[in-house]
């Protein structure tokens, strides 16, 4: 089968880059599946999951946003941040986890930054699926 050159990179560094089958990603507007030859585009990306299938096996990369460029045969993720669910701390995870859903709870209460505490759940629940692989 085919395949595409696929880069991940955060400020950080490299967090993934090989030849893959296909590259899903959730967008701000919608899921979006990237094959071999795909037309050339510029995409904002949503907290989630990017899946990357090569050999029938799919690997998950959780990403907190970014951007995701496709030029012919290759796929850039330019994410704010990007882990792979070996390198996910799931007991901090759990921890924002909590943090964030106590800022939602204080947020409706006191009408404090709602959407900052939304964004902080998101990005800890995104974590822990991916770290168990339930995406």
């Amino acid at each position: 089968m085919k395949t595409m050159q696929t880069n991940v990179v955060t400020p950080d560094g490299s967090v993934f880059s090989g030849q893959v089958e296909m590259v899903s990603a959730k967008t701000q507007a919608g899921d979006l599946g990237i094959l071999p030859d795909h037309i050339p585009l510029v995409t904002p990306l949503a907290i989630g999951a990017i899946r990357i299938k090569l050999n029938n096996k799919v690997e998950l990369i959780a990403v907190s946003g970014g951007i995701m460029e496709v030029r012919g045969d290759e796929v850039n993720i330019l994410a704010e941040s990007a882990e792979v669910p070996t390198s996910i701390d799931v007991a901090r995870a759990r921890a924002a986890k909590e943090r964030a859903e106590r800022r939602l709870e204080q947020a409706k209460k006191d009408n404090l930054d709602f959407k900052r505490a939304e964004l902080s759940l998101k990005r800890a629940i995104n974590r822990l699926e991916v770290s168990q692989n339930k995406i």
